[in-house]
């Protein structure tokens, strides 16, 4: 069961938004390889922000994806891609349904 979890606000730079798309299309090999990261989402809220909602088992395997390929990929293209730095809020799970 799913404990832990996290909710990423991603805004894109004007411009960037097709590049903040496929930079999160290509995370997901790197996600399916985190075997504590389940589930993944990559989500559009409007034209220029995004978000990623993923969820864990406990907190090891949630800071173990923080410090993951995906938070690297991040944190390395954050100027690049974003208009202001990932908005990353760690929450409880209360319940879920898979």
């Amino acid at each position: 069961m799913a404990t832990k979890a996290l909710l990423v606000k991603l805004v894109a730079r004007p411009g960037k938004e097709d590049a903040v798309e496929e930079f999160l299309r290509s995370a997901l090999p790197l996600v399916q390889e985190e075997p504590g990261t389940y589930p993944w989402f990559a989500v559009r809220f409007d034209a220029s922000t995004f978000g990623i909602i993923d969820a864990f088992p406990d907190d090891s395997a949630r800071e173990a994806h923080l410090g993951g390929a995906v938070g690297k990929a991040l944190g390395e293209r954050s100027d690049e891609l974003f208009a202001s730095p990932p908005e990353i809020s760690p929450l409880d799970v209360i319940v879920e349904k898979l």
